[in-house]
């Protein structure tokens, strides 16, 4: 079974810094794409950041400029690097990977998700 584990969220004073890292473990074969949302309360999942295997990056127009997406695919990680940080951040990031865990088959993992809280 695949499970995906975020951290590093947290309280942050605007305009500083936050890194997020999101592990997967479990039986797995490969990774392709990895990614990050957000859910702020009262508002839909939106799109924060994907990167392929290969390491081409994607960003909203809302985060760019400001975030990075890095992975280490030695340790099946994923971080979210953000910067410049906004109270309109603020919400729950969670990653998720498309991942093969040996049966030939890709499936899409999600994370719980961590707090990341601006403060003004």
């Amino acid at each position: 079974q695949v499970q995906l584990v975020e951290s590093g969220g947290g309280l942050v004073q605007a305009g500083g810094p936050l890194r997020l890292s999101c592990a997967a473990s479990g039986t797995i074969f490969s990774i392709n794409a990895m990614g990050w949302y957000r859910q702020a309360p009262g508002k839909q999942r939106e799109f924060v950041a994907a990167i392929t295997s290969g390491g081409r990056t994607t960003f909203p127009d809302s985060v760019k400029g400001r975030f990075t997406i890095s992975r280490d695919d030695a340790k099946n990680t994923v971080y979210l690097q953000m910067s410049s940080l906004k109270p309109e951040d603020t919400a729950v990031y969670s990653c998720n990977a498309n991942i093969n865990p040996g049966s030939g088959a890709w499936f899409t993992y999600w994370g719980q998700g961590t707090q990341v809280t601006v403060s003004s």
